[in-house]
């Protein structure tokens, strides 16, 4: 038996500066809403995490340091090797203040003004955020079609592939030959690959058949970067940072000097250093636990949704807390009605799905107690059932 972990106890998270809690008002315009929306975890990090960040703050000097160093390369080697059975080059690590933040500095190495900048869709809106801001043409491919997914890439000016391994809002895995075959396509057309696998820690065991292959076993010969954090799994994206790895040697010194020159981040966050080291040598234990709970947190969506809403047929996703629900089956098509009714009867803010473009779903955040979990799906059925009495919301 591991540690006897407490996920029940609620945390009050008000007045920590959350975006999720305190900024509830920026995007649905009511303040004090029960919210499900933003990807963090209600839960405290690992045991193991917090008290490496109390042994760090105790030394009480916090000048510029370096990830350049053997316990952060060595650190991210074991966790591949522990978790993934994969053999990584720590040689072709770059590191970054977030995964976005990567992102974007290699949309800028490798397109231009307008070109094509392949997703798949429904599309995480940092995504769109980052390919649109700069100038890029964000082209979809519906999940999961390959002959869509060819179409785009063979376009003449497609550039980058950037693909979410495991996806991001649906938590769908990709199989070992669905990477396979992305990556050949994406290097007979020359198109580069940037693989997010934030989400990879997230990854649920049982009847679903899948595990997380990194973009780095799959990976021939053409422009490619994995890009990741171990924030999402250990819940300490506030600390900031990120890790990646790069293919091409000149890209990774480009991307280095971009980092250290352009941006003036040569000297990451030491916290975030310090978390990652303890997370991926120590942490295994509660990222097991903690991955366990939220199943169940998904195990009790999906009874609620079929004693109530059976027509849905929903079933838990392959990775991650997200909670991606299709409405359309239960005559939801109308977003703002739905947030209506939700914000204003039943105090709870839920991402809609038009968000990520895909009007009539839903994204619910389980990563919470189960008390909360039970709110939140209760006030999503409810406001589905007073839809079909009255669909203007109203």
């Amino acid at each position: 038996m591991g540690a006897p972990y407490d996920f029940d106890t609620a945390v009050d998270r008000r007045g920590t500066w959350s975006v999720q809690w305190d900024g509830v008002a920026d995007r649905f315009g009511v303040d004090g809403l029960l919210p499900f929306t933003i990807s963090d975890m209600d839960f405290t990090t690992a045991p193991e995490v917090l008290a490496a960040l109390r042994d760090r703050l105790e030394h009480g000097v916090f000048g510029y340091t370096t990830w350049q160093q053997d316990d952060f390369r060595s650190a991210i080697a074991h966790w591949y090797a522990t978790r993934y059975g994969a053999e990584v080059d720590t040689g072709q690590l770059v590191y970054g203040p977030s995964v976005l933040s990567q992102l974007s500095q290699l949309l800028q190495m490798w397109t231009g003004e307008g070109d094509g900048v392949v997703v798949h869709t429904p599309t995480y809106d940092g995504f769109r955020k980052a390919i649109t801001g700069l100038g890029r043409e964000l082209r979809g491919v519906p999940v999961g079609d390959e002959e869509a997914l060819e179409r785009e890439l063979s376009r003449a000016d497609a550039k980058v592939l950037v693909l979410c391994s495991p996806h991001n809002p649906t938590g769908r895995v990709w199989t070992a030959g669905e990477l396979a075959r992305t990556a050949v396509l994406a290097e007979r057309y020359g198109v580069a690959v940037i693989s997010d696998e934030i989400h990879a820690d997230f990854v649920h065991e049982g009847g679903v058949g899948r595990v997380h292959v990194p973009w780095t076993r799959v990976a021939g010969s053409g422009r490619w970067a994995l890009v990741t954090s171990g924030s999402k799994a250990f819940n300490f994206p506030a600390l900031t940072g990120s890790y990646g790895f790069i293919g091409n040697a000149g890209d990774r010194a480009e991307f280095l000097r971009r980092m250290e020159t352009a941006e003036g981040l040569a000297s990451p966050a030491v916290l975030s250093l310090t978390a990652h080291i303890a997370a991926y040598r120590e942490g295994a234990g509660w990222l097991d636990a903690v991955r366990a709970y939220v199943a169940g947190n998904l195990g009790f969506v999906a009874e609620r949704l079929a004693a109530d809403l059976p027509e849905l047929g929903w079933v838990p996703p392959q990775a991650g807390y997200l909670a991606w629900i299709d409405l359309r089956g239960a005559g939801v098509v109308d977003d703002e009605a739905l947030q209506r009714v939700l914000v204003e009867r039943e105090g709870v803010a839920i991402m809609g799905g038009a968000v990520y473009g895909a009007p009539g779903f839903v994204r619910l955040n389980v990563g919470c107690p189960r008390e909360k979990v039970v709110r939140g799906v209760e006030a999503l059925v409810r406001a589905v059932e007073s839809l079909r009495s009255s669909p203007s919301g109203v």
